[in-house]
């Protein structure tokens, strides 16, 4: 029980904290399923039994959200589901074996800490980029609705007593009810039991799925995933000591276990697991609560999910993102006073957004430039002490 209680906290803050990620989960979720014709169920059920593994493993809010990179090209060609469930055993073999190696582990310690906050300033922009077309789509309705629910969080950001992504929350759903985008009975229809499905992926869909989708993913996810989360999560609990393997071996557990059941691939998040700390998550109890959501909406409400997802307003989801975006930017002064520093994380930012395979290159050739700098710079200190 001590482990548990040093671990797990539930109290309000940590519901508050539980969806600081939602923004970016639900809308990924959504389009996987529709596009590629998923199992609801199976998707949901797994993605949140991911989270309360995280949670009791971790005991801090780490979060598991879909493959990002997977996610974009699943819904933008349309691929089918087998393609998706091949990828995600591939890549979990892949980050299985980079971490047993302990290539992760040295590849963490080769890239500096500027240029993986650098990742994270790029992340950041990128999700207040998407958090801004959200909270633009529904017209002026939909701003108006973005603003208040950005003043709830203003207003009480940092207040011990009232969380705001709740009331945030709370003012999407009554929105949806009133706007009648939502009704009960809706909901009501949609109840049922369902249990994930099995499902084997074949050696077809494993090969291309590596190459269509695994290729373009590891890349990103070694950057944000592995290492921008590993110093996050040093950064906020050093007392955890979280490490790089660590990180890896949970990463790569859930993607080998979730295509057998029909899961998406998954994977952990600096932005996740900021959004869940400005929100006022500190332990396992906000991914426990999140985990908990996604079980018994797969469980209980998985026949209307695609219902219950068009009923919430985007407003309200970009809110929730651009609050995340912004916490992920705002740790570029974390460089300062360092104007060398400042410079390297704002460059590596910029070009992961622009670029193409902007986090590969730009942490990988921002490495190399800080080491090669690092080296200049001492060779001119000796060659100026030794007079030459």
């Amino acid at each position: 029980m001590k482990f548990l209680r040093e671990r797990i906290r539930m109290d309000r803050h940590e519901l508050g904290g539980a969806f600081g990620d939602i923004g970016t989960d639900l809308p990924l979720i959504a389009g996987m399923i529709l596009v590629s014709g998923m199992d609801a169920a199976s998707v949901l059920i797994l993605f949140g039994a991911a989270q309360l593994f995280t949670a009791l493993y971790y005991g801090i809010p780490m979060p598991v959200q879909p493959l990002k990179v997977v996610a974009a090209l699943v819904i933008t060609q349309q691929l089918p589901a087998a393609l998706v469930y091949g990828a995600g055993l591939a890549i979990g073999a892949t980050m299985l074996v980079l971490t047993l190696t302990g290539l992760v582990s040295r590849m963490g310690a080769i890239v500096p800490r500027p240029i993986i906050l650098g990742l994270q300033v790029g992340l950041g922009l990128k999700l207040i980029e998407v958090a801004i077309g959200y909270a633009t789509n529904d017209g002026v309705q939909g701003g108006v609705l973005a603003c208040a629910g950005a003043a709830l969080i203003l207003l009480l950001y940092r207040n011990r007593h009232v969380p705001p992504a709740l009331l945030v929350i709370g003012l999407g759903m009554a929105y949806a009810f009133l706007s009648g985008a939502a009704s009960l009975s809706a909901i009501a229809g949609a109840a049922g039991f369902a249990f994930p499905r099995l499902y084997t992926p074949a050696a077809t869909d494993i090969i291309q799925g590596f190459l269509l989708l695994g290729l373009a993913q590891i890349p990103v996810s070694l950057g944000n995933s592995i290492f921008a989360t590993g110093q996050l999560a040093n950064d906020l609990f050093p007392h955890r000591n979280i490490s790089t393997r660590q990180i890896g071996l949970s990463y790569s557990l859930m993607n080998l276990i979730a295509p057998f059941f029909s899961g998406i691939p998954m994977c952990h998040g600096s932005g996740g697991m900021l959004g869940m700390h400005f929100f006022g998550a500190r332990t396992g109890g906000a991914p426990l609560l999140y985990g908990l959501f996604f079980l018994g909406l797969g469980c209980f409400f998985s026949g209307g999910f695609s219902g219950i997802v068009a009923a919430f307003p985007l407003p309200i989801l970009g809110v929730l993102l651009f609050f995340e975006g912004f916490a992920l930017t705002r740790r570029l002064t974390e460089t300062l006073p360092d104007r060398v520093a400042l410079f390297n994380a704002a460059t590596v930012g910029i070009a992961s957004i622009l670029l193409p395979y902007g986090f590969l290159f730009s942490m990988i050739f921002g490495t190399i430039a800080w080491h090669l700098t690092a080296f200049t710079w001492k060779l001119i200190q000796i060659l100026r002490y030794n007079n030459i």
